[in-house]
């Protein structure tokens, strides 16, 4: 393969897109299941149709494509399956919204209409989302692509729906459910996230009906306007305090509604007055209580689904048609008034908000859609406790099988006009009641009569709990389904884990009776620099595609990569961009600035490594080679553990601290002809840089894939497609190792000298050594150029030293350094200055003992403050003595 000339400057915009067409047209991303590989399959966690990408996004897809090209370089078969979900609610919103703008809303234009609506909005974002995920170097089949609206999508959809039903695990219920007001739709429980709020506790007075006019019992609750669908109070029945008032009955406040008291074992004790109020229509827990009392209750509806006080014989005339908040404020003025409000005082509790609208959710009597889920949890919870599904990081598989074993039905009807429409039709006629549900639309009842279709969609979840195995073709039994299923790592984000994970497991057992993956990797959330979640709301966020375009999608993918720790949050700085991927454009600049040097230097073709005798290889040569062994496997081995950021930080360490600074540098005179050996420093350089662009492609694909076209020699045609190196154990030279890192640290020991003391650049110095074993010396004189070129030492000696004027160190082996400086720097002017520092840390050291001494000041300060001025003090002696000890060794 023909080398070429590479540009001065690295421009990640010049190359990129011309890359990816180069993989595209190679068709290196499309799975073939007939290779006879073993299979690796990821399916990526569609994004929803509602927007473009965000950079959490970008982090988790980043995360995806390094395991996917890691194990595609490993020799794998690899799946990584792409594709978009329709994403019910949220979609609907964004649409409504842009309808908004509009003047209109989804009723002026009607269900058919809105759907259309949505189709186009989804066509756009769709594309869009595919095209961003391009941009920054995802690796996926896009021969693949799916929607989980797609037509064979849906069938899948139907088949699970009729199957769990036809089970009597799909069943139509009449209970309280969460119902978002501003969505105007029915949530799940995951769905109805929990806030902390500073609310309210009002301690109302239910007067008792024997006709005294004195009597009355005190409630205390949060919600005082829903005491209107109150049905009956109770208490514990162990409560001595209220056993007296029990079987009596008192009037609903503001009202001449009559209800009983009685006892209940669900009664909380410790909470309020003892005595509860019972709402069955309007709190799930009041629902139970309602159930399992010895007589029959009513159910009255008091607030409706825009969570307005609804006109009804129990709502006094002045709350009807009122907001709930609007209620709640105008009721306890009334209640005050009347001088039924006891008290009331501040109660900090948990309220639950539509998580998509942030709307308080209202508990609400409802006809919904309803799946038992304790039989499909029992086989997901097996896995984990018997290790077949793991998650990394593990401790959230405690959070996994809590939430498993605690699991209640998932109410799965939503009241919208986007997503899957259940497939169940109701009899129209009078006295039938009968319920159809099919894969296929009914023409009439069995009974003759016309039928009238659900107008509920299912809950967005309920079509993604299918998509490890409905995008493979099922229910068809598909020749992908045969060799991709089951997959083997999931990829995606914590706060899914109920929404989604769970779910999945559970549906991969329930109809294929295997586990979708074996792996769930949990990244953490990115945010800003206050540790805050990115959102459009704060402004805080990071368009990906923006720093694609700044910065090149190498950049973000290192610095999403290396500052992804397992679960761990990443912080993105969206005020100091060039800060925060700073590390990534520098490992590209880097990495571009070698191979030119590599290109410039070649002297013709270069004999490849096999084609040398070892014995042509120098001490450098040898310690590069064994060290390129040691990253190749531990690179490896972090990447097979999971741990992707030490992966990154691994090849970095690697390419700028071993290859870049001290072998290139080592090598520089043999490459140039000043030097023998050029032939093996060359085929050196070569074998190593080919070697980590390999270990980097997964991390950088990019500027890699383009550095790889660009190297002499014959080799596979795209990095993407190539090997994953294997160390090689005949190359890893342990004494080569110890002999050359005893000449980096004489290197950095006089290079430190030279700092501390101030010695300008150019400014050559004298060293001599005392060695302090055999090994040792052999190996400084071997590599003496090298010494004297990087250290800028002019002479250097093995023969001990006999001056006192200078700097001494000690190498980690015990060698002796010492640097004479009576010639290097001006003595008398370095001892002035450092006398200088010496007395104004005297100083400062004066002022802050004498502070530290005063009683007053280590009694009264905060801890915080008093600790911080003697860890000043430490850090000040420190500093003395540290100038003392030069001051001393330059005989001041």
């Amino acid at each position: 393969m023909p080398e070429r000339e590479l540009a001065p400057r690295y421009d990640p915009a010049a190359i990129e897109s011309a890359i990816y067409q180069r993989w595209i047209d190679a068709d290196i991303f499309t799975a073939d299941r007939t290779s006879g590989k073993d299979p690796y399959v990821i399916v990526i966690p569609p994004p929803n149709v509602t927007a473009v990408l965000h950079m959490g996004q970008g982090l988790n897809n980043t995360l995806q494509d390094v395991i996917i090209r890691f194990e595609r370089m490993r020799g794998r078969e690899v799946l990584w399956l792409p594709g978009t979900d329709h994403a019910g609610i949220a979609t609907q919103n964004v649409v409504e919204r842009a309808l908004a703008k509009e003047g209109k809303t989804r009723q002026e234009l009607g269900r058919e209409a809105f759907v259309e609506r949505v189709w186009k909005h989804v066509e756009w974002a769709g594309g869009t989302i595919l095209d961003q995920l391009k941009a920054i170097g995802a690796s996926c089949d896009w021969s693949r692509t799916r929607f989980t609206l797609d037509e064979d999508y849906s069938a899948a959809v139907k088949r699970v729906f009729v199957q769990l039903y036809e089970d009597g695990l799909v069943y139509r219920g009449h209970r309280v459910i969460h119902w978002c007001p501003r969505c105007l739709t029915s949530l799940s429980d995951e769905e109805a996230e929990f806030h902390d709020r500073e609310g309210r506790l009002w301690y109302i007075r239910y007067p008792l009906t024997d006709g005294s006019g004195q009597g009355h019992v005190t409630v205390a609750t949060t919600r005082p306007e829903t005491m209107f669908g109150d049905v009956c109070l109770v208490h514990h029945p162990d409560d001595e305090q209220h056993r007296a008032v029990t079987g009596k009955t008192v009037h609903i406040p503001l009202t001449d509604v009559g209800i009983p008291i009685d006892v209940s074992s669900a009664v909380e004790r410790g909470f309020g007055t003892g005595i509860l109020k019972v709402t069955p229509a309007h709190d799930a827990n009041d629902f139970d209580i309602a159930n399992g009392m010895d007589r029959e209750l009513d159910r009255p509806v008091v607030i409706d689904e825009h969570a307005r006080m609804v006109d009804t014989d129990r709502v006094p005339d002045v709350l009807r048609g009122l907001d709930r908040d609007e209620a709640r404020k105008k009721l306890v003025e009334l209640l005050k008034a009347d001088g039924l409000l006891a008290k009331e005082e501040p109660y900090q509790h948990a309220v639950r908000q539509c998580y998509r609208c942030g709307t308080v959710v209202e508990p609400r009597l409802s006809d919904q859609w309803f799946v038992d889920m304790k039989g499909l949890a029992e086989p997901a919870l097996k896995a984990h406790r018997e290790g077949r599904v793991r998650f990394i990081p593990e401790r959230w598989g405690k959070v996994y099988e809590k939430w498993l074993t605690e699991i209640r039905d998932w109410n799965i009807s939503r009241q919208l006009w986007w997503g899957h429409r259940i497939p169940a039709w109701y009899c129209e006629a009078e006295g039938c009641g009968k319920i159809i549900v099919s894969e296929d639309e009914p023409e009439t009842c069995d009974c003759g009569a016309a039928l009238r279709r659900d107008e509920d969609v299912l809950d967005t979840w309920f079509s993604s709990w299918l998509w490890p195995f409905a995008t493979l073709g099922w229910p068809k039994e598909t020749e992908d389904l045969k060799h991709f299923y089951p997959g083997h790592t999931l990829v995606t984000g914590p706060d899914i884990i109920f929404f989604w994970v769970a779910r999945m497991i559970m549906g991969g057992y329930y109809c294929l009776g295997e586990r979708p993956f074996e792996t769930v990797y949990l990244n953490g959330i990115v945010r800003d620099s206050l540790h805050r979640k990115m959102s459009k709301s704060l402004g805080n966020g990071i368009d990906p595609l923006e720093v694609v375009e700044r910065y090149g999608a190498d950049a973000l993918r290192y610095t999403a990569v290396a500052g992804a720790a397992a679960g761990a949050d990443v912080v993105m700085d969206r005020d100091d961009m060039d800060a925060t991927f700073a590390a990534g454009r520098n490992l590209g600049n880097k990495l571009w600035n070698v191979a030119r040097f590599i290109l410039s230097n070649l002297d013709g073709t270069p004999p490849s490594l096999s084609d040398l005798d070892t014995s042509q290889l120098e001490l450098a040569d040898r310690w590069i080679l064994s060290r390129l062994q040691h990253a190749t496997r531990e690179v490896t081995d972090h990447l097979d553990a999971f741990r992707l950021n030490e992966a990154a930080g691994a090849v970095y360490h690697f390419l700028w601290d071993e290859l870049a600074d001290w072998y290139v540098e080592q090598a520089k005179p043999r490459l140039q002809g000043k030097a023998p050996g050029g032939d093996a420093a060359r085929a050196t350089l070569i074998a190593t840089f080919e070697t980590t662009l390999r270990l980097l492609h997964p991390i950088m694909p990019f500027i890699t894939e383009e550095l790889w076209s660009c190297m002499p020699g014959e080799r596979e045609p795209l990095l993407a497609g190539a090997a994953w190196p294997v160390p090689q154990a005949d190359l890893v030279d342990v004494d080569s190792e110890e002999r050359f890192e005893l000449v980096k640290s004489l290197v950095s020991a006089i290079r430190t000298i030279r700092a501390e003391y101030g010695v300008k650049p150019g400014k050559g110095v004298r060293a001599a050594v005392e060695t302090a074993s055999n090994l040792a010396r052999e190996a400084i004189e071997a590599q003496l150029g090298t010494v004297e070129r990087l250290a800028k030492v002019e002479e250097l000696t093995l023969d001990g030293f006999d001056e006192t004027v200078g700097a001494h160190a000690v190498l980690p082996d015990g060698t002796a350094v010492f640097v004479p400086l009576g010639d290097a720097i001006d003595v008398a002017a370095e001892c002035g200055r450092l006398a200088g520092e010496m007395e104004r840390l005297g100083k400062q050291l004066h002022a802050v003992t004498a502070k530290l001494a005063n009683e007053n000041f280590t009694t009264r300060a905060p801890a915080e403050v008093v600790e911080r001025e003697r860890r000043k003090e430490q850090t000040w002696r420190d500093q003395r003595d540290t100038l003392a000890v030069k001051r001393r060794s330059l005989g001041c």
